[in-house]
Parts: structure tokens; sequence; C-alpha cells
């Protein structure tokens, strides 16, 4: 009989990678609908090439917590509905700062003071590979 330990240990399948295409329509679903909900200060850094956590990713601010947090739900359900993909959501309770990872595109959506405190377009700018703001 098997450990419950070994099977509670297996790792998680890992999907299979996703192809440009994909990529490019996840990315163009989470800036359309950033734009659709109005947020502010859109930034799209590329990270392809640069890392392997993501192809690209998204900063962005919400006028308030509430904003933030039905900016963060609305995108989560289109990328379900869209491409069938789960997103995991962290930061939705407080909504100060709500990070989406949809695998190939990772999503920070924030309220304006605690973006500017952490900086984070600062943080990723690459040389030579500076931001995209929308």
């Amino acid at each position: 009989m098997p450990s419950t330990h070994a099977a509670a240990t297996a790792a998680a399948p890992i999907p299979p990678a996703a192809s440009d295409a994909e990529v490019e329509q996840l990315h163009n679903i989470v800036m359309t609908s950033l734009d659709d909900d109005q947020a502010v200060e859109v930034v799209s850094i590329p990270l392809a090439g640069k890392t392997t956590i993501a192809d690209y990713m998204v900063i962005c601010s919400g006028r308030s917590t509430r904003q933030v947090a039905s900016m963060a739900q609305k995108l989560a359900e289109k990328i379900k509905g869209e491409l069938g993909r789960n997103v995991k959501i962290e930061g939705l309770p407080t909504a100060d700062w709500v990070l989406l990872d949809a695998q190939d595109v990772i999503v920070h959506i924030f309220r304006p003071e605690v973006r500017s405190f952490y900086n984070l377009e600062k943080m990723w700018a690459f040389d030579g590979g500076a931001p995209t703001t929308h």
C-alpha cells in the first residue's frame, strides 16, 4: 500500500508550455480587460528571455480597493472564460495589492499609494528593455 506521505509530496503536473500565439492572446485579454475597467497607468514589461517566471508582467493601479478587487475578479473570469485557464489570485481580501498569476502573464493591480511604495516598474526595468505604458 503506497504511503500517503509519498502521495502528498508528489509534484503537481506541470502544464504544457503555451505557444507564442497563446501568450499573446492572454496578454491581449489582460490589456483589453484592464483598459475596459479604466485601470490607471498600465505598464506592460516584456520578460521573455530575461526570466522564466513569465513572458509579461503587467502593472496597473485602481482608484480604490473596490476597483482593484473588481478588476482582478473580472480579469480572472475573462481568462477562465476565454482560455479555460485558472488564475491564482493573492491579496483580494484587502485589495491594496492584488497579484494574478496566469502562468505566462503576471498582473499586479495596486492602489496608487501602495504602487508608489513598492515601485515594481523600477525593480523590473531591464537595460534596453523599457516597460511599455498604455
